[in-house]
């Protein structure tokens, strides 16, 4: 049976990023002479996030799903303009999608690729414009990205955003095969003496101290950032609810004085309704009077 693009590509996008680009020129000599040699060979090479992302969905399409059930209730309660159910899952979307892009760093770790904060930044934004986007999820789940994905969510991302960040436009609709994580080769059982390997064990922990110190400075700055953020919120927060008891002070003293407005008006209109009575009586009264001085006359 002929393979199709996407087939090709789903095998091809689940390989390492450095396997990439000569797997996809073999794959495109094997098609020489055929419709599909061109278009394979045009597949471009995912960029660290895309990729980190494609290889979440093969590794863990359960979870993958899951985060785009949750965006889905998310755009319904939206839609229904319900508040609670809202805040409610607007919460578990940001639970969701930190947790889901942990797990991805522990895949592309695991696949021997460190990821930075920045990566991260991106494939947290991806899945967050998963969530908030039926499109963006779509294009998360065919496992064909080439770059990140970002959206608010207030308008759809568009055909071109969209086509720049898939491998192919028929991707979306496609979900990619899962796959599991490979299984650690035989140990090597033979003993050869190695006369460098004071050198090496050296070499190896002072790679892992400055990994340990990397990974240190990483956590550091984002935990300040971290608290940067509680601090800023936190003082926006005393702000609004400072606001919001002013707004509530001066909305009791305007009901109070609608109060005593209501009690003046009432005692207005018992007035005026008394001086409409007596004007009446000597509007009569003066007619009365008129007519008999002009019966005398």
């Amino acid at each position: 049976m002929t393979e199709t693009l996407l087939e090709i590509a789903d095998e091809l996008y689940a390989l390492p990023p450095g396997e990439f680009t000569a797997a996809r020129d073999a794959r495109a000599k094997e098609l020489k002479g055929t419709d599909l040699a061109a278009p394979v060979k045009a597949l471009k090479k995912p960029g660290i996030a895309a990729w980190v992302v494609n290889l979440l969905v093969r590794r863990e399409a359960g979870q993958v799903d899951q985060l785009l059930n949750v965006g889905a209730a998310l755009r319904e309660a939206q839609a229904a303009m319900s508040a609670g159910e809202l805040r409610t899952l607007t919460k578990q979307r940001r639970q969701v999608t930190a947790a889901v892009t942990q797990m991805a760093r522990q895949h592309a770790a695991e696949a021997g690729h460190k990821v930075t904060q920045a990566v991260a930044d991106q494939v947290e934004a991806t899945l967050t414009a998963a969530m908030v986007d039926a499109d963006c999820g779509r294009a998360v789940r065919s496992g064909l990205l080439v770059g990140p994905l970002q959206t608010t969510g207030v308008d759809p991302i568009g055909e071109a955003a969209l086509a720049t960040a898939l491998a192919v436009p028929e991707a979306l609709g496609f979900s990619a095969t899962a796959r599991e994580a490979p299984e650690p080769g035989p140990p090597d059982l033979r003993v050869v003496p190695d006369p460098d390997a004071a050198d090496k064990a050296r070499a190896a922990a002072e790679e892992r101290r400055d990994q340990a110190a990397a990974s240190y400075d990483e956590a550091h700055g984002a935990h300040a950032d971290a608290v940067a953020d509680v601090d800023r919120l936190s003082a926006r927060s005393l702000q609004l609810q400072a606001e919001l008891d002013e707004l509530r002070r001066r909305v009791a003293d305007l009901e109070s004085e609608l109060d005593e407005v209501d009690d003046e008006l009432g005692d207005a209109e018992d007035v005026r309704d008394e001086a409409a009575a007596a004007l009446r009586t000597a509007t009569a009264e003066r007619d009365a009077a008129q007519a008999a001085l002009d019966k005398i006359r």
